[in-house]
């Protein structure tokens, strides 16, 4: 089985040693991701901005991986505060309302203060 990694460009990926995505076989598996926009290296201090900034940013590997946010069977979302969670539901609910993939919150520290949420994904290539 061949491997792709695919990298997103952020600084990150480099001082940690990871990719933005793994493609092994069918498989897109997508790192967590957070509100970054990764072109300016810059975070809203929104909850809800970071939250649709994380599935542009995984929308946007998913595609370079051959597949989309339509593809993800799979997602894991991580919050520093969990009772938070809720005001993110619209947002979640515009990406993934019709393609509602298995996941799971977990409330736990993230790397930055300033990030409010992360979200990793699992996907299948499009066909």
């Amino acid at each position: 089985m061949t491997k792709q990694l695919i990298s997103s460009g952020s600084s990150f990926e480099e001082k940690i040693g990871y990719s933005r995505a793994v493609v092994a076989g069918d498989w897109v598996f997508v790192s967590g991701t957070t509100g970054f926009d990764y072109s300016t290296m810059s975070i809203s201090g929104s909850l809800l901005e970071q939250t649709d900034q994380c599935l542009k940013n995984i929308e946007a590997v998913l595609r370079q991986a051959g597949s989309g946010l339509k593809d993800v069977v799979r997602v894991t979302y991580v919050l520093p505060d969990g009772g938070e969670f809720e005001q993110c539901w619209p947002v979640l609910r515009n990406y993934f309302g019709d393609v509602r993939p298995a996941a799971m919150m977990i409330s736990a520290g993230l790397a930055d203060p300033r990030m409010k949420i992360e979200i990793e994904v699992t996907a299948l290539k499009s066909a």
